[in-house]
């Protein structure tokens, strides 16, 4: 046992070496990494200025700072590849501390990276990202806390910046954070206050910081129309598929904004971009109509709820529905857009241009990585794939049933935390998101692939308890069945025809031969 003790560290960083290198053969092969629109729009704002809080200002600090310092955004992605081969590692050895096999979640770990769902994702200019890792990391925690049976002060404190990092680079990483610890409240009673507490400064941290830090250092509130945009893809919907709802007031109003006709088209359920996203819906227009907008929503919901919740449903379905719809506008997975530079993302003057923007183009380090590495994420991307891959609803429920057998398995209650942070974000994404966007679920599939193994053990475990009680259960049966027939009386014995042979008793000799006088006679 001490030997096995000493050898876990030597474990733990080959393992990570080997992440790492296999994360940066994908960092060389896309250098400085892939990238999308939002990907450009991240640094645009900070460079030209005004700085926006619309998307991460924690991942938009790090992006300036590495176009500045070094004149290429390249750290930033090499950052990633070493962040997500030190969360990967601690989920693995945790999981095996906890009671997973060691050599399956040791031999999955080193696989995963290899997959494009963690290697190209890995060394993608995303803020999401950064947020899978602390995701990963949360679940890690969880697990280790699992091992133990206990929450120590360290594990709370953990835990606490891990929730608030989540709201740091997602703007519903709150509501993440929110549903994570209500359900770890559940799970471990002990220490429910302290939980809670650091939940609510995980949520609130966050909000204080784009409500009342960023305004007074100069960064500018994201618009209404960016924080508001599901509830008028909400309006969209409802109007195409009940349009008589709607009085001439509320089509004035939505004709203010957009022409009807493009509130029609953009009246898909499973993505709001063909409405938001172009050139006739004004964004400002929008912005100055958000109180009248939102209070045509609420009257929907409150006399249509059904219609609202259907629309959420549908644009949610990437959280719960294992495959595509390819039949529905939009209902597409989204993984990668593999445009070479930015101007085929945004082209000139679409976002505020700034000198040295050449640095979103693929410049890859290894020629020869590269042409590995793409046809194999080429190849990733088919349709066919999409269902194991992409979608991180599947992996959703399999995290929840291997923490459920590892539960009983294992008698240990603690164990079900580990898909915690999975049912945030679930729960989170469903509730609230704008495109079906492998991204946004990415951390089912990355902490789903390591519970595999663990699913595999209880399985193992539970069956082979079974067997023993089987055989405990058979053991008394074959004990009485033995005495009993170890009780039955013998069989009596065979009647012979032939008379028995006359023997003589020692007490009585036989009488003498006729006409012969007997012993003693003369």
């Amino acid at each position: 046992m001490g030997r096995d003790t000493r050898r876990r560290p030597w474990v733990a960083l080959a393992t990570f070496l080997i992440v790492q290198a296999v994360l940066g053969c994908w960092w060389a092969a896309f250098y400085p990494g892939l990238f999308s629109r939002d990907s450009v729009l991240y640094l645009s704002h900070t460079v030209v200025g005004p700085w926006v809080s619309d998307h991460s200002v924690v991942y938009d600090a790090l992006l300036w700072l590495s176009f500045t310092k070094t004149g290429d955004l390249g750290a930033v992605t090499f950052a990633q590849t070493t962040a997500m081969a030190g969360a990967l590692t601690y989920l693995a050895q945790s999981l095996k501390a906890m009671g997973a096999p060691r050599l399956l979640t040791t031999v999955v770990v080193v696989l995963m990276p290899l997959a494009p769902p963690v290697g190209a994702f890995t060394v993608t200019l995303w803020k999401d990202v950064p947020f899978t890792i602390c995701a990963v990391a949360v679940a890690g925690l969880c697990a280790r806390i699992a091992a133990r049976r206990a929450v120590g002060m360290p594990a709370l404190l953990g835990l606490a910046l891990l929730f608030v990092a989540l709201g740091l680079f997602r703007a519903n990483g709150f509501l993440i954070a929110g549903v994570a610890v209500l359900a770890l409240v559940v799970i471990v009673p002990a220490v429910r206050l302290r939980l809670l507490l650091a939940g609510t400064l995980a949520a609130a941290l966050p909000l204080v910081l784009s409500n009342v830090v960023f305004p007074q250092a100069g960064i500018v509130a994201p618009s209404k129309t960016y924080v508001y945009h599901t509830a008028y893809g909400d309006i969209a919907v409802a109007y195409r598929q009940r349009p008589d709802l709607f009085t001439p007031r509320d089509i004035s109003l939505m004709g203010a904004v957009a022409p009807i006709r493009r509130w029609w088209e953009g009246g898909t359920c499973s993505t709001i971009n063909p409405l938001i996203w172009r050139d006739d819906f004004s964004w400002q227009q929008a912005d100055l109509h958000t109180t009248e907008l939102l209070e045509l929503w609420r009257r929907l919901l409150v006399t249509e709820p059904r219609l609202v919740v259907d629309a959420r449903l549908c644009r949610g379905a990437i959280a719960w529905r294992p495959v595509q719809d390819e039949q529905v506008t939009g209902g597409m997975t989204y993984r990668f857009s593999r445009r070479p530079n930015a101007d085929t993302y945004v082209g000139p003057y679409k976002v505020a241009d700034f000198p040295g923007r050449w640095v979103y183009s693929l410049r890859p380090l290894s020629m020869e990585l590269n042409q590995v590495a793409d046809p194999w994420l080429t190849g990733a991307l088919m349709p066919e794939w999409d269902w194991v891959l992409w979608r991180g609803a599947s992996w959703a429920y399999l995290s929840y049933l291997a923490v459920g057998l590892a539960a009983w398995a294992l008698r240990n209650r603690y164990v079900v935390g580990v898909a915690a942070v999975v049912a945030g974000q679930q729960l989170a994404v469903l509730a609230n998101i704008s495109a079906q966007d492998f991204r946004y679920m990415a951390t089912p599939i990355f902490v789903g692939a390591l519970l595999v193994p663990l699913f595999l053990g209880s399985l193992a475990r539970l069956s082979a308890r079974a067997g023993l009680r089987l055989r405990r259960g058979l053991r008394p049966l074959g004990q009485r069945l033995g005495r009993r027939l170890r009780r039955r009386p013998a069989a009596p014995a065979p009647v012979d025809d032939e008379p028995e042979p006359l023997v003589a008793s020692r007490a009585e000799p036989l009488d003498p031969e006729p006409g012969r006088p007997a012993d003693g006679q003369a």
